[in-house]
């Protein structure tokens, strides 16, 4: 099986907007013909396969990180020519500094010949596992929050491509059940929505799970394929409707990417073409979302979810959901009261009945009128209309 690091670990585009960072091999054998690395940063590049001829090359202040080379002497040569290494963590399955951010493909990676089990996000999630989980010793932690802080700067970039396509305007979160069942009424709704909102420009970002999380990804999957395209993969996806059932879920999901394949893209256009998704794997039994176009994930929850509302500028929708989602939807409004990131978008609550046997939408009005920024109420917006929805986060 080919290494599913392997597209993290330098990627298949050459070259990106970061000019002091390196990302790939064909980058860094340009660079190589100017004879210097001075002052550059090689992020999680194999430079043990074909390895390079770095001698006489100029590696003053080059930092290298998460970087494989050819062996130790070649380590200490660059150490001794004014390089810095950070270099990667043996015996652990994922790399401890990814330059881009992960795919549908990457994770899944190992599905085919072993199944759930043993396919690479999975193999992570157990090792996590197996080393401590939340509580890690204290090697792992480093090696985990390396891997974390490459996400960070891998996110950086790929929000910077989108923006540079796209523009500015404020990504929509989507926040909802993760074990909302495929075919179900929020289910579809979410997805038809996430649709509408991919094809006016929007970007949509999920934290990765299934139930509405998938939903929205999937939804924004289809945002250059019509309202029956996204029925009928529905309908596939409706074989498999719980998560917990691994297997049949992962393989639901692959044939309804086999049915409907994407275009070859840029970044910007498989942002587009389903979203962002930032999960974790502190919930890592839950099969990964095979729908979104960029995957960021995370072993830490909290900056995860942090990163989620911060993003989410342009809106968010909550969709039925409970204590998780209830959490969420005051994270959201600590940051809309204060603008800790700025103004915020609508607080759209999808599902009228939901959210008044859950009357959270009420609380919020009084705090988010007492903003010291001014009356945030009129932000807020319950409704069972996917118009009003849509109208309310594009304005």
């Amino acid at each position: 099986m080919p290494d599913p690091l392997q597209p993290v670990l330098g990627g298949d585009a050459p070259f990106d907007a970061t000019e002091f960072e390196i990302e790939s091999r064909a980058e860094f054998d340009s660079h190589l013909t100017r004879g210097t690395l001075a002052g550059l940063v090689v992020l999680g590049l194999r430079l043990d396969h074909d390895p390079p001829d770095l001698t006489g090359v100029d590696v003053s202040g080059t930092l290298f990180v998460g970087c494989r080379l050819a062996g130790p002497e070649v380590e200490i040569d660059l150490i001794r020519r004014g390089a810095h290494l950070v270099p990667p963590f043996n015996a652990r399955p994922y790399p401890t500094h990814p330059a881009l951010l992960y795919t549908p493909d990457d994770l899944s990676a190992g599905f085919a010949e072993h199944g759930f089990a043993g396919m690479y996000d999975t193999v992570v999630f157990d090792h996590f596992v197996a080393h401590g989980g939340a509580v890690p010793d204290i090697r792992e932690a480093i090696a985990q929050r390396l891997h974390d802080a490459g996400i960070d700067n891998a996110l950086g970039k790929a929000l910077a491509a989108w923006a540079a396509v796209h523009g500015h305007e404020g990504p929509v979160g989507i926040m909802g059940g993760h074990a909302e069942p495929r075919g179900s009424e929020a289910y579809r709704m979410v997805a038809a929505l996430t649709r509408q909102l991919a094809g006016a420009g929007r970007l949509i970002v999920t934290g990765g799970g299934p139930g509405v999380m998938e939903a929205a990804n999937l939804g924004a999957y289809f945002a250059s394929r019509d309202e029956a395209e996204l029925s009928d993969a529905i309908d596939r996806l409706s074989v498999a409707p719980r998560f917990l059932d691994h297997d049949p879920y992962t393989a639901a999901a692959l044939a309804v990417r086999a049915a409907y394949p994407l275009a070859e893209t840029d970044l910007a256009g498989r942002l587009r073409h389903g979203g962002l998704a930032l999960p974790t794997w502190l919930y890592g039994h839950e099969p990964a979302n095979l729908f979104a176009g960029q995957i960021g994930k995370y072993f830490s929850n909290a900056v995860r979810e942090d990163s989620i509302l911060r993003l989410s500028r342009g809106g968010i929708v909550f969709a039925p959901g409970w204590a998780g989602t209830v959490q969420e939807i005051f994270q959201a409004a600590t940051k809309t009261f204060y603008r800790t990131d700025g103004p915020s978008g609508a607080f759209v609550f999808l599902g009228v009945e939901h959210w008044s046997a859950l009357p959270v939408a009420d609380l919020l009005g009084p705090l988010l009128a007492r903003s010291p920024h001014g009356d945030q109420s009129d932000l807020i917006v319950v409704t069972d209309s996917l118009d009003e929805a849509v109208s309310a986060l594009l304005k």
